[in-house]
Parts: C-alpha cells; sequence; structure tokens
C-alpha cells in the first residue's frame, strides 16, 4: 500500500462531539475513546504534524513505526492502513484519506537535527521535540522523554532515495485535504503542529491545523 489510496469520508464536521484548530508550533495532547473517529486536517496545506499515540491505560504500549511498517508492508500510510503497537496490535486504522500519503520515517525535527540538517545557528530554533516535552511536562500522568520514540507525520513528504537516503521534499497536500482514522483502543495523542522553517515540507510557512473527534 505505497501508492495513494484516496477515501473521503460521510462525516459532517458539525456532527463532531470535538473540534479544535491547533495553530503552527502547539502542542496537542487528548485522549480518543476506543471507536472515536479522529479527523486531523490540513487547513492551508502542506503542514506537517509530527504525532504519536499511547495506549491509554499503558503508557508503555505505543505506536510502533516498525511493526506498522512491517504488518502493511509498505513505508507510506494512507486509507486502509492500520497503525500498530509495540505489542503488534492495532491502535487505530485509516478509514479515510484526501491526501493519500503519509511518512513513518522522517522522525520530529529536534534543536540538534536543525543544526546539523540546516546550520549551527537553526539549532535554538523551535522544534517539535521541544513541543513533545512541553506536552508531556505539563501533563500529569507519569510521561517523560523517554517515551518519545518514531513518530508519525502526517501530510509530510519524505521520499527514500535509491540508495536508501531520505529526502524532506514539496509537499503533497493542499488546503482542505484530511487524514481521518478509527481508534481501536482507548489511545492518547501526542501532537506536535510542525512550526520547522526550513525544508519545503510546508512551503517554508506553517499553518494551524483542525482536529476533530466524532463519538
Amino acid at each position: 500500500m505505497s501508492s495513494f489510496n484516496l477515501v473521503e469520508s460521510p462525516l459532517d464536521p458539525q456532527a463532531a462531539s470535538y473540534d479544535h484548530v491547533l495553530p503552527a508550533g502547539e502542542g496537542w495532547l487528548h485522549a480518543i475513546k476506543a471507536g472515536q473517529t479522529f479527523r486531523i486536517l490540513d487547513l492551508e496545506g502542506n503542514q506537517a504534524v509530527d504525532t504519536l499515540f499511547y495506549n491509554a491505560e499503558d503508557f508503555t504500549e505505543r505506536y510502533s513505526a516498525t511493526e506498522t511498517m512491517k504488518h502493511q508492508g509498505a513505508l507510506y500510510l494512507t486509507a486502509g492502513s492500520r497503525l500498530m503497537s509495540t505489542r503488534g496490535r492495532e491502535m487505530l486504522a485509516i478509514t479515510a484519506d484526501t491526501c493519500g500519503r503519509h511518512d513513518t520515517l522522517g522522525g520530529a525535527c529536534a534543536a540538534e537535527s536543525n543544526a546539523v540538517r540546516y546550520a549551527l545557528d537553526k539549532r535554538p530554533m523551535h522544534s517539535c521535540r521541544e513541543t513533545f516535552l512541553k506536552c508531556l511536562y505539563q501533563y500529569d500522568g507519569g510521561l517523560t522523554k523517554r517515551d518519545l520514540t518514531s513518530n508519525i507525520n502526517f501530510f509530510m513528504n519524505v521520499p527514500v532515495t535509491p540508495t536508501g537516503g531520505l529526502e524532506f521534499a514539496d509537499g503533497v497536500s493542499a488546503p482542505g485535504k484530511y487524514v481521518e482514522m478509527r481508534a481501536a483502543m482507548d489511545v492518547l495523542c501526542l501532537i506536535s503542529n510542525c512550526p520547522q522553517l526550513n525544508n519545503p515540507c510546508n512551503a517554508y510557512n506553517p499553518t494551524p491545523v483542525r482536529l476533530l473527534i466524532w463519538n
């Protein structure tokens, strides 16, 4: 399932039980119950949404990029993909997707990667890892920086080169594109709406996203 698989959702945003606009550079930590449907809407196009999932009952079980790729036999996520946990269990399934492909390899930007990829003077710039950590420290639930693992980058385009390297390329999303997933278990979702200004994934212009949940 490495090719684009476009599926539209029948759900009405006005019927959502939760509706929140998350500014660029901000974090979000929120519970999603088993059976609920969660949508991430790319409001202005080509925004990167760094995302992690944890079993709400046991944080030691969390989204696994390795198990997810192994289960579906593909690097990228699209409609029909199942997000698997470190214990090989389904956490969420992507039920609708109008973007068509999402990154599992690029990871979250950090002070260190900003310095290595771009320039030493970029090290102090705001990064997704800092946003993740801020959310975890504000959450009184026992999560720490040790719980930050390989994340999903929804809407981000990171092609693999013929030699096995990664490229941070222009995004493949557009205003109004969304990805939607149904939770198979109670999960805690951690998002950093990427503030990255140095690569073309968001056209060098970080923008807000809209987060919706249906019961």
